[in-house]
């Protein structure tokens, strides 16, 4: 075993036992933190978590960056919501028409990227504003609160894709291939390998799971609002970055992510029950985003190459 992937193992366990440790406290500072009600809520919670930061983790394999996660996911929700407030599509039309829509948004900034070759961070974060500036034009910042009942039962299936993560990474072709990429892409290139390709199909990838997140987002408030998304950066790149996928590409963790997901979750509401403001979780994951980049360099320095 490399020293980076002990590495990577021990920060897992280690991000593992804080989460623990958080939910004792909060189990016992936080009155109605165990309850069923609020249980319920926070996984929920954390299962769009979890998605946010899968929608960055996937772009941070290959060494991009998606500033435009919130940006899309916010615009695909207020698509389905029109979709099925207005013209009155059935809901799983509705989720398929912004799922639909994201992948789209996200192939856009794929080829934005590849065919000016502009670093991905100034794509997407102009992008990001011109999708949130069409989307409050076109909606004149009006919320969609009258979705279908049935429509919520979309929240509860935020589980079923985690398997295909691990299958991606571990067994696919394209999920190699972006992992190479992410390791080294002039070496890939040279390789014979296709990098516009797989730019193509990680942006894709991104932009569908920031529609996911946020049709799972609507499901669960029963309103279409426009400014969804708009606080989804930081914590789309803290739940991979904490989990052990590199911020400067070529390794992944999807246990990591999951746990760096649950581990937000707990934190923001933990600290609602006990009355602390909620404003301290931007503190909070300010700092743990530095530490994150700090263990990105050491694990590059250990040699923590890999899937």
């Amino acid at each position: 075993m490399s020293g980076g992937a002990l590495l990577r193992q021990v920060a897992l366990l280690a991000l593992l036992l804080v989460t623990v440790g958080f939910w004792i406290y909060f189990s016992v500072a936080a009155s109605g933190f165990t309850s069923d009600f609020n249980l319920f809520s926070l996984l929920r919670f954390a299962a769009i978590q979890i998605t946010i930061g899968f929608a960055q983790m996937v772009a941070l394999s290959i060494g991009d960056l998606n500033l435009a996660v919130g940006a899309i996911g916010g615009a695909t929700a207020m698509i389905a919501g029109w979709a099925m407030q207005f013209l009155g599509l059935p809901p799983l039309v509705a989720v398929l028409f912004a799922l639909a829509a994201g992948t789209l948004l996200g192939f856009g900034n794929a080829l934005l990227i590849t065919w000016t070759r502009i670093n991905s961070f100034i794509v997407t974060l102009a992008t990001a504003s011109l999708i949130t500036g069409a989307m409050l034009i076109i909606t004149h910042s009006d919320p969609f609160s009258r979705l279908p009942d049935s429509f919520t039962s979309f929240s509860e299936t935020e589980v079923a894709g985690l398997p295909v993560f691990f299958c991606l990474y571990r067994n696919l072709s394209l999920g190699r291939e972006m992992l190479a990429v992410g390791a080294n892409r002039r070496a890939a290139r040279m390789s014979g390998l296709s990098v516009d390709r797989v730019v193509l199909f990680t942006h894709g990838i991104s932009g569908g799971l920031a529609a996911t997140a946020g049709l799972m987002a609507i499901a669960a408030d029963h309103t279409a609002s426009p400014s969804l998304g708009s606080d989804w950066l930081l914590a789309s790149f803290v739940a991979p970055a904490i989990g052990g996928t590199l911020l400067s590409g070529g390794l992944v963790s999807v246990p990591g992510t999951i746990v760096g997901g649950v581990l937000l979750a707990t934190i923001s509401n933990g600290l609602l029950l006990v009355g602390i403001d909620n404003f301290w979780i931007t503190v909070f994951l300010g700092a743990i985003l530095l530490l994150a980049v700090v263990l990105d360099r050491v694990t590059r320095a250990a040699g923590g190459a890999g899937p």
